[in-house]
């Protein structure tokens, strides 16, 4: 199962009861950042989740309200007694980035490993979560991310017997491990079945909409994504700044064929983000205006 929590709704500037978008999740022991903007430190400690355990920093663009809260969180988790890497993940220019900002963080416990993303579309293995990272259309380089949680195929006890498996190479044979025992070689693919659905879960932020997000939010469990006005006159500003609205996020989230969609990452002047989300139920309707702290435990499908 994978924990998501939506750390922060706003976009822009903080405002009081609306910390920046960030997004944090929790899988076997193990937890994600995408995004750090300013006060990400204070909606962790008001969740209640443990800094300690954040093992991967995935940024989507390096605007301040997006990065910003980086030094701070990176000597609290110091402070947490972290002696583990840490692995951040951006667009090209991470290093020079990160670099700087550290300069009011300069000693930490832990080594920092970065990944720079140059590509359209990047795939990444970390800690057990598998990343797509693909480019979308901000003003900067900006980059959205799916995260998939795999799960193996079940395992076939009856074939494993009728074949004459050894019991005690059974598990290895569950974690992908060839055996060879008294002569005999065997493969997982003599008694696992094909792959089960996984979890899936895509975010998105500060751009326009694009096929990329269409094509990776595709079956997506949970699709975080940018509503920065939920005003329909605001098409033009959006536009503008390279953003979206709420009619624009729906619209992908239908052609996606997705769960279900929380909307982020608002403008200041979108005061009760809620009042607008009636009027798009007609284009994708298991929509919401997410709030401050809003989590949700993802399980996969046989476990709902």
């Amino acid at each position: 199962m994978l924990d998501v929590c939506l750390l922060g709704t706003s976009g822009m500037l903080p405002l009081p009861g609306r910390w920046l978008t960030s997004l944090m999740t929790r899988y076997n022991g193990s937890s994600l950042l995408i995004d750090c903007g300013e006060g990400t430190q204070i909606a962790i400690k008001e969740k209640g989740w443990s800094y300690n355990p954040i093992d991967v920093i995935c940024f989507t663009h390096y605007h301040a309200d997006h990065i910003s809260g980086l030094p701070g969180l990176l000597l609290t988790i110091g402070n947490s007694d972290r002696k583990e890497p840490l692995t951040l993940v951006g667009p090209k220019g991470l290093n020079r980035v990160v670099s700087a900002l550290r300069v009011i963080a300069p000693e930490l416990p832990f080594e920092i490993k970065t990944i720079e993303l140059t590509g359209q579309q990047e795939h990444l293995s970390v800690k057990g979560y598998e990343i797509d990272a693909f480019r979308v259309n901000h003003a900067v380089t900006c980059y959205g991310y799916s995260i998939n949680i795999p799960r193996i195929g079940k395992f076939n006890a009856d074939k494993a017997k009728e074949l004459g498996i050894p019991c005690r190479v059974w598990n290895k044979l569950q974690h992908g491990e060839e055996v060879t025992m008294e002569g005999v070689t065997y493969t997982p693919d003599m008694v696992m079945g094909a792959p089960r659905k996984g979890i899936k879960l895509t975010y998105c932020t500060d751009t326009r909409p694009v096929q990329s997000i269409v094509d990776n939010a595709a079956g997506s469990d949970l699709f975080i994504c940018e509503g920065m006005y939920g005003e329909k006159d605001k098409e033009a500003k959006a536009r503008e700044y390279k953003h979206m609205t709420f009619y624009e996020a729906a619209d992908i989230a239908r052609k996606a064929e997705v769960k279900e969609m929380w909307l982020t990452h608002y403008s200041p002047s979108l005061v009760r983000p809620s009042d607008y989300v009636k009027n798009i139920k007609s284009v994708y309707s298991n929509v919401c205006a997410a709030k401050d702290g809003q989590s949700v435990t993802l399980t996969f499908e046989d476990e709902e």
